[in-house]
């Protein structure tokens, strides 16, 4: 049933339809309104069966979930930037213990300075932890993820991170496509753990392994996300079946056949860059897109197939690795090495900052002239950069850096500070 409303919205329907029987929430923008939204569906009873745990924390809320899934319910959660690392010790404990949770993640930066808009370090930061990480472009694809992600997660048991660009997919009103329960049903059936705690069969999980057998129990859960690439390909073909649109797998090539450069990004964003090299296709270039929808576990191969042609590719990614560089491109360049394939990592929109077509068009018309540096920060503002490098430079108490900014560009008074008999009087 086709329905205008906001990608929050959405999600919670989603959630709901795949029938959770505890849910945990701690609100924090801008996953706010999916927990609310779940909130009232339970309370009016329109989600039967299922107890919805207001909690103290982000760390209780994924840790009630813990509980929950090994006590055979099936869990679900969400966050957002600070609040996922707030849940870092049970993000890793999920995993370890190979429980089937499912968690949005409604992507933010991470402060300080506070940033509440949109990039990828939040979920990035968490890349490592045994989690499988699927990324949604569009409100439509966040939806049907979340139903995917039930499915791939009771398979395995392995927790799945829905990870969707907040404010930019959480708030966006469009029209999306509300699946009827049936369809639902059929593509997901009753939750039968693989692992649960039973009083008449006890077992102990989340034990103390030592050195005899630790590295045995780390392998076989990169076994688990190794069995995932072929399983997210094969639960996105039968969600074709039952619901009518391709959704989910691995990637997703866009005018790739004859591309010369390819383009490789997660999120909302591959729809600007998709515009972009429209126009640009449009004009003779020969250039195609590749979305990343599996993050972890990485897809390799898939990658390697599909850019086999290529001359160069650029990654743009929402996010970056202090003192390195790009993320998602050093994983990308392990998918290509051995070929003489360029791999520029383009960092881009951190903190929310606009990625314009203007911006993508320049930026990959230098790429294709051999004109691109292997990093660039995108818009990226060398005067403001080089100011406070030089007043560092030339003062040893220059202040916080962010605070230098935002008084160079004008949005904080260069007004002395005020002293302690101002401060009274004021």
């Amino acid at each position: 049933m086709l329905e205008q409303c906001e990608g929050s919205h959405a999600v919670a329907r989603a959630v709901a339809l795949s029938r959770p029987e505890v849910i945990c929430a701690y609100p924090i923008s801008p996953q706010t309104h999916i927990v609310e939204g779940l909130g009232e569906m339970v309370k009016s009873g329109e989600l039967a069966r299922c107890e919805f745990i207001n909690v103290e924390s982000e760390f209780a809320a994924l840790s009630v979930a813990i509980g929950a899934s090994a006590a055979g319910a099936r869990a679900y959660t969400a966050t957002a930037s600070q609040g996922l690392l707030f849940m870092a010790e049970a993000v890793y404990n999920a995993s370890g213990l190979g429980l089937p949770i499912v968690m949005t993640v409604a992507n933010r930066a991470i402060g300080a300075p506070i940033n509440i808009w949109n990039d990828h370090t939040d979920s990035m930061s968490m890349r490592d932890a045994g989690w499988i990480q699927i990324f949604a472009e569009t409100n439509q694809e966040a939806l049907d993820l979340h139903i995917q992600a039930f499915r791939i997660a009771e398979e395995l048991s392995l927790p799945v991170m829905v990870c969707m660009d907040g404010f930019i997919l959480t708030h966006a009103y469009e029209r999306i496509d509300i699946p009827e329960p049936a369809q639902v049903d059929r593509y997901l059936p009753p939750y039968e753990p693989r692992q649960v705690l039973d009083p008449n069969d006890p077992v102990t999980i989340g034990a103390m392994v030592g050195p005899e057998a630790f590295t045995e129990v780390r392998y076989l859960a990169h076994a688990k996300q190794m069995q995932a690439l072929d399983l997210l390909p094969e639960l996105a073909v039968e969600f074709q079946q039952v619901f009518g649109r391709n959704s989910g797998g691995l990637i997703k090539p866009y005018h790739l056949e004859d591309a010369e450069t390819v383009v490789i990004a997660l999120g909302s964003v591959l729809g600007t860059i998709k515009d972009t090299v429209d126009e640009m296709r449009a004009q003779g270039v020969k250039i195609g897109v590749l979305g990343i929808t599996s993050f972890r576990p990485f897809p390799i191969e898939a990658i390697r197939a599909v850019t086999a042609h290529a001359k160069r590719i650029v990654v743009i990614e929402k996010c970056f690795a202090v003192g390195i560089g790009g993320i998602v491109s050093r994983d990308v360049r392990s998918a290509v090495q051995s070929r003489p394939q360029q791999v520029f990592a383009v960092v881009a929109g951190l903190g929310g900052r606009a990625i314009t077509k203007a911006s993508l068009h320049k930026l990959l018309l230098q790429a294709i002239e051999d004109k691109l540096e292997l990093l660039t920060f995108l818009d990226l503002d060398w005067g403001i950069v080089n100011r406070v490098l030089e007043r560092e430079k030339q003062q040893r108490r220059s202040g916080p850096v962010a605070e230098g900014i935002l008084r160079d560009i004008g949005t904080v008074s260069r007004e002395a500070p005020a002293t302690a008999l101002n401060r009274s009087e004021r």
